[in-house]
């Protein structure tokens, strides 16, 4: 099964939405343009299930040859979220410092790593096992933020 239909299958089964697939990356975004009560467990379970998936990819291409690679960063906060753009090109999109923080979690992770701040995490407390990274300074953003390495769901 190619990735990208692996990717919406579990977006879907999470009530993600997915905003775009961009060269090695994609975003997703949760409560837009449908409200869910509970996005950033929904947001960390499904990451989690992409994981274990690309796992699975991963050794198909090895045994091929091919060495792959994925890591994942997770963040919620508010952003502008809505059609954006001009006449000639609208897409529906989010924008904002937390679209920005996802990303620069991405480019600070290492291969299989879901990096997910600390301040998500006070919001989904005791229902996963997490390696602490620290402080980290990332890029775009002056003060460090505290981030973890999502290991799993709590047994």
């Amino acid at each position: 099964m190619p990735s990208s239909i692996l990717v919406m299958e579990l977006v879907w089964q999470y009530e993600g939405t997915l905003d775009r697939f961009t060269g090695d990356g994609m975003m997703i975004f949760f409560n837009d343009p449908i409200p869910v009560p509970d996005a950033e467990l929904r947001a960390l379970k499904m990451t989690i299930a992409m994981r274990d998936a690309f796992e699975e990819l991963r050794q198909l291409w090895n045994h091929r040859g091919y060495e792959l690679g994925c890591c994942w960063g997770v963040a919620s906060g508010y952003a502008t979220i809505g059609v954006i753009g001009f006449e000639q090109r609208l897409d529906y999109t989010a924008m904002g410092t937390v679209t920005n923080l996802a990303a620069r979690l991405c480019d600070a992770g290492a291969d299989t790593e879901i990096l997910v701040t600390k301040r998500l995490m006070v919001k989904v407390e005791n229902q996963f096992v997490v390696g602490d990274r620290g402080d980290i300074t990332l890029k775009g953003n002056p003060r460090p933020t505290g981030i973890v390495n999502l290991i799993g769901l709590q047994l």
